[in-house]
């Protein structure tokens, strides 16, 4: 099983376990969250971006791989990520090398 995979699997199951439990407060911040991704005076696409630019700088993983794997079906392409993760590492600095990584992984994984 791939990275995508595995993430997709654990992220389902634990959005499950949230959201049985959830009360309104909770429900109405995941609604919000996905909302705000959709198409609007940005596209979905910039819109992945720039979460994949925040999350990088916040160290954020789990974020990290969600918006990749949302901008690669938004089609966003190889060159497009690599120049989007420049700025997070530049904004965020040596600190963030980390999650670079990673994410350099799954970008391996879902364009090659």
């Amino acid at each position: 099983m791939g990275k995508r995979e595995e993430f997709e699997r654990e992220r389902e199951h634990l959005n499950a376990l949230v959201l049985g439990e959830a009360n309104l407060p909770i429900k109405r911040f995941f609604a919000l969250d996905s909302q705000v991704y959709e198409d609007g005076a940005l596209p979905r696409k910039t819109k992945e971006l720039l979460g994949l630019v925040a999350s990088l700088v916040l160290r954020c993983d789990d974020c990290i791989s969600y918006h990749l794997i949302q901008a690669k079906q938004q089609g966003v392409t190889k060159e497009e990520v690599v120049e989007a993760l420049a700025v997070g590492l530049v904004v965020g600095g040596s600190i963030v090398i980390p999650h670079l990584r990673r994410a350099f992984l799954l970008v391996s994984e879902l364009w090659g």
